[in-house]
């Protein structure tokens, strides 16, 4: 299930501008996406297009949520460690 805007992109972070813990999600999903030469992709849950999709009623009590493979990994507070384990998972049983 890929969104609107994000083809191409293993891993999906979900954020709304002012929030602390987005800002934290960004760099820890910049950093291990970057150390796996995975691609990322940003998607605002309060832009119009998300809010259109349904992408806000479904993360809006959750940001940031970091989706891997269209699938939901993790949220609040993302771990390094656990979403290189992921990337590495589901590299390894080919998707």
């Amino acid at each position: 299930m890929s969104e609107p805007g994000t083809a191409g992109a293993r891993v999906v972070l979900h954020t709304r501008p002012g929030c602390h813990l987005c800002d934290v999600a960004r760099e820890v999903v910049t950093a291990v996406c970057a150390d796996e030469g995975t691609a990322w992709t940003e998607v605002d849950v309060d832009a119009p297009g998300a809010v259109a999709d349904g992408v806000r009623d479904r993360y809006t009590d959750l940001v940031p949520v970091v989706t891997v493979d269209g699938r939901h990994h993790e949220h609040w507070r993302i771990d390094p460690e656990r979403l290189r384990a992921a990337l590495r998972e589901r590299a390894a049983a080919g998707g």
